[in-house]
């Protein structure tokens, strides 16, 4: 067998094995970091047993499964700052009516979660890199961000009451789901 044989053997079940990385993209960035944060945000929401959902660290604090409705009500109403076409859920906090039905189990308040972190997927997937970069009327406090800050901001909210949530679960004996073993 000849060199040249030898080599184009190689080179074929070399790149025949290869997987192709996809493009980086802006926009498939933030797909992603969105994907991973409902992942982290359903995994500690799941973590409280639900006869525990109504604690409180004081009764000054939301209790744990308010602080799950805040982070679904945060991501629907942050995430229809970005101008998308897809519509969001209707959520109303106060009287734990959420996305057109009433919220009385863990059930509930996870699809709440859930469906808020679909709508901002779907709402992300709208746009592409030049999109993102595009500035929009925010809330009051953000001004005029960009898309894909808006979109890293409602991140961060969602980092901000996953610390609260760690603690809810710690006071109550529970190891959140990312401090496990094997996680």
């Amino acid at each position: 067998m000849t060199i040249r044989r030898i080599f184009v053997r190689a080179a074929i079940v070399v790149l025949g094995t290869a997987t192709i990385a996809p493009a980086q993209t802006l926009s498939g960035d933030v797909v992603q970091d969105w994907q991973r944060m409902k992942q982290i945000m359903m995994g500690i929401a799941d973590a409280m047993p639900e006869d525990q959902l109504d604690y409180a660290s004081t009764p000054e604090q939301r209790t744990f499964g308010e602080q799950i409705l805040h982070v679904a009500g945060g991501n629907v109403m942050l995430m229809g700052f970005l101008g998308a076409e897809v519509s969001g859920p209707s959520v109303d906090r106060r009287n734990l009516r959420t996305f057109g039905y009433m919220v009385t189990s863990k059930a509930d308040i996870l699809q709440a979660l859930s469906d808020s972190f679909d709508y901002g997927e779907a709402a992300l997937r709208e746009f592409d890199d030049d999109n993102l970069l595009e500035r929009v009327t925010g809330p009051p406090f953000l001004g005029q961000p960009s898309r894909v800050r808006l979109a890293y901001f409602v991140i961060g909210h969602a980092w901000d009451i996953y610390g609260q949530m760690v603690v809810y679960l710690r006071l109550n004996d529970i190891v959140p789901p990312a401090s496990r073993r094997g996680v």
